[in-house]
């Protein structure tokens, strides 16, 4: 499959080629015509896409289509005006692993590296915890993304986040040894694992949407309610001081009321775990934001970040990370699954 990158398209290029749906939905213009409004991505970006067609009808979330297409731009930021497009067939030259966004890691080798380090637990209750909740996400674990559009928002994404807020963690530990840091491991690997439930995502890593759970509470409400139902389960005081601090851990650490904790981080694991986790997420999407921005050029604004992010000419720099790619686990899997939404 020989086309160019999301990242490397320009304004006025033609394109035609193998993108994947991450969303596609009818909309009305402002002259009260129809249209459709589609992000298409491959594995190093997405793009805002337009289909000036009345009679279009939306392409199924996490699905494939080839298009033909014109590169625009509005409002600063890159677009595809659409011209024609239709579903992938079993026998295009299809490669998803060109077009599936994915972790840069195998999930075996992050599930792995998150299981040992609960394993080495010394504190009962929070090994007792952390393996409960973790032995019953196994499978959907190895492919959920960590949101739908923000930060890790990738094939294994969540894993990704994971694994690397635990090695930031086991940096910084050593600077606080006054800290618990089973305490600190525990609420990096339990704090988003409830996004599970939050959101809906095939094998492709693709959240199509959010579950009726996930909006009306919320990863954090429902993230406290497995901890106490995970301590029930095996008999855990629901007074007990550890599960009340991973309680509190999930419920605080997005930081502030403004940004749903309905709590502020109360003792130093907290402020820790939100720090780290603030981190790593905006790490992750400046990354993101350096893959598709030349060298010495500033990017569009970011409204996530609220600002524009320069590309530093770094002399050190040779290749562009988002060209490296990671086979799946399964190719055949992988392959069957693909089958399947066509």
């Amino acid at each position: 499959m020989n086309q160019p990158k999301i990242k490397a398209f320009m304004k006025g290029l033609p394109f035609e080629g193998y993108l994947l749906v991450r969303m596609a939905q009818q909309r009305k213009s402002n002259n009260g015509n129809n249209y459709l409004d589609m992000t298409l991505a491959d594995n190093s970006g997405d793009i805002n896409a337009k289909v000036w067609d009345p009679l279009a009808t939306p392409p199924e979330g996490g699905s494939v289509i080839k298009i033909r297409a014109a590169v625009t731009e509005y409002n600063g930021r890159l677009q595809l005006r659409v011209d024609k497009f239709r579903p992938a067939r079993g026998t295009d030259p299809v490669e998803l692993g060109e077009l599936v966004p994915a972790a840069p890691e195998p999930p075996e080798d992050m599930l792995r590296e998150i299981m040992d380090t609960v394993e080495a637990f010394e504190n009962p209750v929070l090994k007792t915890l952390l393996s409960t909740l973790l032995d019953a996400v196994r499978d959907p674990l190895m492919y959920y993304p960590a949101a739908q559009r923000m930060h890790h928002a990738e094939r294994s994404g969540l894993l990704h986040h994971m694994t690397s807020m635990l090695r930031v963690a086991n940096g910084i530990l050593p600077c606080y040894p006054f800290l618990d840091a089973e305490l600190v491991r525990a609420g990096v690997l339990v704090h988003d694992l409830s996004k599970l439930t939050e959101m809906v995502s095939d094998r492709m890593g693709n959240v199509s949407e959010y579950t009726t759970e996930g909006l009306l509470l919320g990863h954090l409400v429902v993230g406290v309610a497995q901890l106490r139902e995970a301590a029930r389960q095996h008999d855990i005081p629901l007074d007990d001081e550890y599960l009340l601090l991973l309680q509190h851990m999930v419920l605080s650490h997005h930081g502030k009321a403004e940004y749903g904790s309905p709590r502020p981080p109360m003792f130093p694991e907290a402020e820790l775990l939100h720090q780290i986790d603030v981190m790593d997420a905006r790490m992750n999407e400046m990354q993101s934001v350096l893959a598709r921005t030349p060298r010495g050029v500033f990017s569009e604004k970011i409204w996530s970040l609220e600002r524009r992010v320069y590309h530093p000419q770094y002399l050190r720099q040779e290749e562009d990370p988002a060209d490296e790619s990671v086979p799946f686990e399964d190719e055949d899997a992988v392959e069957q699954a693909y089958q399947g939404l066509l």
